[in-house]
C-alpha cells in the first residue's frame, strides 16, 4: 500500500493529490470494532514530500480486502529518529467529533441517524445508513458532538438501540446489526 498525501481541504480523493509517499518505510492501519480507526506510518526526512507532511494534512491508503481508499487526518508526528519520522493519523470519521448537533427526538434508529445530519449546527458532509429496524424513543436533550451520539457514552445510539457495529467508509457511516460473518 502506497499512501497518497492530500491537502487538508480535499474531499473527493480521486487524484494523486500532492503525491504518493513512495519512500514510506512502514504503513499500518488499526481498525477496531466500534473503536479506534487510525493510521501510523514512517517517512524519511529525505523523502521528496517530507516538507508537505504537516499536522492537519490528509493521507489516504488502501488497507483491507475491499480495496477502497480511506482518508486519515494527520494529528501528530514524532521527532526524527535515525532520519525517519513516525506520523499518526485518525480516520476522517473523527471529524464527526467537531460537528455539533442540536437537540432532537426520534422514534427509530434510522430516524435518529437521519436527524444527526438534519440537526447538525454546521456543514455535515457525512451520510448515515443502518439495517437496524429497532423502534424506540431517542432524545438528544443538549447540543452534542455527532460522534458522541453514535456510541461510547450513555444515551448514544448504540446505548438506546442496542448491539450494532459501525463501518466508517470515507464520509459514509453505516450501522449494521452484525458486520461481517462469524468464522
Amino acid at each position: 500500500m502506497i499512501p497518497i498525501l492530500y491537502d487538508k481541504t480535499e474531499t473527493a480523493f480521486l487524484s494523486n493529490g500532492l503525491g504518493r509517499l513512495t519512500e514510506c518505510t512502514r504503513c499500518e492501519v488499526t481498525e477496531e470494532r466500534n473503536g479506534v480507526y487510525e493510521l501510523e506510518f514512517v517517512y524519511p526526512v529525505t523523502g521528496k514530500l517530507y516538507s508537505q507532511l504537516i499536522q492537519g494534512g490528509v493521507v489516504s491508503v488502501i488497507h483491507d480486502d475491499k480495496k477502497d481508499r480511506q482518508a486519515f487526518d494527520i494529528y501528530k508526528y514524532s521527532a526524527p529518529i535515525d532520519g525517519n519520522v513516525t506520523f499518526y493519523a485518525r480516520h476522517i470519521s473523527y471529524r464527526l467529533s467537531g460537528i455539533a448537533v442540536s437537540p432532537f427526538t426520534a422514534g427509530s434508529c434510522a430516524l435518529a441517524l437521519d436527524a444527526i445530519v438534519s440537526h447538525s449546527m454546521q456543514t455535515n458532509p457525512f451520510s448515515f445508513w443502518t439495517d437496524k429496524n429497532v423502534v424506540a424513543d431517542y432524545t438528544v436533550a443538549v447540543p452534542s458532538s455527532a460522534r458522541a451520539l453514535l456510541g461510547g457514552v450513555a444515551g448514544s445510539i448504540l446505548d438506546v438501540y442496542g448491539k450494532g457495529e459501525y463501518e466508517f467508509d470515507m464520509f459514509d457511516v453505516k450501522l449494521y446489526t452484525n458486520r461481517g460473518q462469524a468464522s
